[in-house]
């Protein structure tokens, strides 16, 4: 209880409370607004939060990253056009509702959907956390290498359909992160006597680069669009309070969310169809799926609301994130020589508790702000793209200017800038470099630590939990070659099947 009111005076400072208010009502705005996302929000940011203090510049992220799917609903249900990428289930029921005359609904569904899914999984967290502060002191050098490499793999696998792209571009992210002196002797590596590579390729910039900079470039690139959308008309709070007719569904939703999001890699997509899943298969009227069902937007918006504060806890608990944006917040630690992993939760859990608190908060501060501002929204929706494109593209390049006061930084910013855009041009994921950039170092300075107290490979696993995590990664990769081979097989007698026809065809 002790630490719980340590947490809620942490919170109680101006500047804590000014961030999160800013966050907060700054994710809806961008989240409502196709084409720019969280990510790219986030991404433009960073190097502002910087200046901050951790526990400042973490709300206002924080803020941005919860409430942005709140926002990206109103154009998912309005004008079928999703506010963020995990918005884009919410058409399959949001947007019918509206074409059925019941917007205002729609919206005050996926409104209350989405509180329940944050408020339960953040509760849930909260009860946790006493466990996991008794189970990260047990994580040693071993345990985070495996941890890593855990999540490397399982950010591989998450692309079903692009798993040997996703494998190169995680490849890609953790040669990027051995350019530059090494942490140890403090060599050059793969600089070539240049003495622009000598600092490395920093994070920052790679994540300005491929996400602000990339997504500017699309925006540029697109035709000019302006989308319209009718001003919504009704009591928002009535259409709220019918979440709670389908509380079942909302509350196996955040289930899912919480689930997800402590994995690496997997997130609210999984989490989303899971729910998704359970809502039709569990429901009286399955056939209404994909054509305006409530019970579809509950169990899609509940899960993907949960995600974001169980994505915080392998960043937390072993320093370890689980997506692009908490490896972007985990640069706001590093700054700041906050070291998230085991010594967080055992010495500063008035830290994580002022987190989670401020996570509620957020969740509170957004539903009374889309009470009453979802008209304001709609106007926000019709901005140009174009001039949306130019927007981000001058914060970008002021965002990697301020890092470093560096010129080279703008240029190799605008060089991931440009691979980004072929990257999302022909559909192949950009998280995979991020978390290979992020991961690979950490997997680098635990397994140099590690070694000193292994003598042969059996030494890795010779504690409980490293050999558990050791038997997930054998288990993860056998399954997912099994699973390849089951769709080879499956496929071999459709080929065989048409080249009989096609002999036949012949004779």
């Amino acid at each position: 209880m002790d630490t719980l009111l340590s947490g809620l005076e942490l919170l109680a400072r101006l500047d804590v409370l000014i961030a999160l208010f800013i966050g907060s009502i700054g994710g809806v705005i961008i989240g409502a607004i196709p084409g720019v996302g969280p990510a790219v929000a986030i991404a433009i940011l960073l190097p502002a939060t910087f200046a901050l203090e951790p526990l400042v510049g973490l709300t206002m992220l924080l803020g941005i990253y919860g409430s942005s799917m709140f926002g990206g609903a109103l154009p998912a249900i309005l004008i079928n056009t999703p506010g963020t990428a995990v918005n884009a289930l919410t058409t399959y029921d949001g947007h019918p509702m509206t074409k059925n005359g019941q917007a205002l609904r729609a919206l005050g569904l996926a409104y209350g959907a989405s509180f329940m899914g944050g408020i339960l999984s953040i509760i849930a967290l909260i009860l946790f956390s006493p466990v996991l502060a008794k189970i990260a002191p047990m994580f040693g050098s071993r345990e985070i290498f495996l941890a890593a490499l855990l999540g490397v793999l399982l950010v591989i696998i998450a692309h079903r359909g692009q798993t040997f792209a996703a494998g190169m571009l995680a490849g890609l992210g953790i040669f990027l992160g051995t350019i530059g002196l090494e942490p140890v002797k403090y060599t050059q590596r793969f600089t070539f006597g240049q003495e622009w590579l000598s600092s490395g390729v920093n994070l920052i910039v790679v994540v300005l680069g491929l996400f602000a900079i990339s997504q500017a470039f699309m925006l540029l690139n697109d035709p000019e669009s302006a989308p319209e959308a009718k001003p919504i008309r009704g009591r928002m709070f009535k259409a709220m309070a019918e979440v709670f007719r389908y509380k079942r569904i909302a509350s196996v939703g955040a289930g899912f969310g919480v689930l997800m999001g402590m994995i690496p890699g997997v997130g609210e997509f999984t989490a989303q169809f899971l729910s998704y899943t359970y809502a039709q298969k569990t429901s009286k009227e399955p056939d209404l799926f994909g054509k305006g069902s409530p019970e579809g937007l509950v169990a899609s918006e509940a899960a993907n609301n949960a995600v974001p504060a169980a994505a915080m806890i392998p960043l937390l608990a072993l320093g370890i994130p689980g997506e692009a944006l908490t490896a972007m917040m985990l640069s706001v630690f590093y700054v700041h020589n906050v070291i998230p992993g085991p010594g967080l939760f055992l010495n500063k859990l008035d830290f994580i508790y002022a987190l989670y608190i401020a996570m509620i908060l957020l969740n509170v501060i957004v539903v009374v702000f889309m009470l009453f501002s979802s008209n304001l929204l709609v106007r926000i929706i019709r901005i140009p793209t174009r001039f949306l494109g130019i927007m981000v593209l001058t914060l970008s390049f002021v965002g990697v200017y301020s890092l470093r006061n560096s010129v080279t930084d703008c240029a190799i910013a605008a060089g991931f800038g440009v691979f980004g855009l072929i990257l999302k041009r022909q559909n192949l994921p950009i998280v995979p470099i991020i978390l290979g950039m992020v991961l690979g170092g950490i997997m680098e300075v635990k397994l140099r630590s590690a070694m000193a107290r292994v003598k042969t490979p059996l030494d890795f696993v010779d504690r409980p939990i490293s050999a558990t995590i050791a038997a997930v990664i054998i288990l993860l990769i056998l399954f997912h070659f099994w699973g390849l081979w089951k769709e080879r097989r499956l496929k071999e007698p459709e080929f065989s099947h048409d080249h009989d026809v096609h002999d036949s065809q012949m004779r």
